[in-house]
């Protein structure tokens, strides 16, 4: 995957432009470029914005249905915000059978979320997925790529707590300058 820094220009939609702009540029003669670009995209927005996909199909000159295609092809891509920790609960057999409609009805109601949104303070996006590959383990869910085994209702608080309390340490640490 491209890895993107986000640029010192700002965190402003056009400062992003600009610098997805010299990404796009910079992958244009190479073969394959959509998916890299795209990927790009997603790490320099956190989604992949309606402007952001003009200017890559206009710059690589690529039909739009085409990039519309791949970025809802593959899940990893989004066309919504989504919050700095994507939870994902598998609802693949073995996890069902286990209880895991019933933790995502316990993040659902810890988050105050549906699937698909993301919580209020921008640090939370609830999803589903069919299978994870991780059935001896199930119910499982994933936090960005942090795999939860055997998790019960009760554990959600617990887990959410986790990940809201690394945002709290990260802020502590900035402003005591480390």
């Amino acid at each position: 995957m491209a890895k993107v820094e986000k640029c010192s220009c700002g965190n402003d939609e056009e400062g992003l432009l600009n610098r997805l702009e010299e990404i796009i540029i910079s992958f244009k003669e190479k073969p394959g470029a959509l998916i890299p670009v795209l990927q790009a995209t997603q790490s320099l927005f956190g989604y992949i914005p309606q402007e952001a996909i003009l200017k890559i199909s206009e710059i690589l000159n690529e039909p739009l249905q085409k990039v519309y295609g791949v970025i809802t092809f593959y899940s990893f891509f989004s066309l919504k915000p989504r919050g700095k920790y994507l939870i994902r609960v598998c609802l693949g057999t073995a996890c069902y059978v286990q209880g895991a409609n019933e933790i995502l009805t316990a993040l659902k109601q810890q988050l105050s979320i549906e699937i698909g949104e993301t919580s209020p303070d921008k640090l939370f996006t609830l999803d589903v997925g069919r299978c994870f590959g991780a059935c001896g383990l199930a119910p499982i869910i994933m936090v960005n790529d942090d795999v939860h085994q055997w998790v019960k209702p009760n554990d959600v608080k617990k887990i959410i707590s986790s990940y809201k309390n690394k945002k709290e340490v990260k802020q502590e640490e900035a402003k005591n300058g480390y």
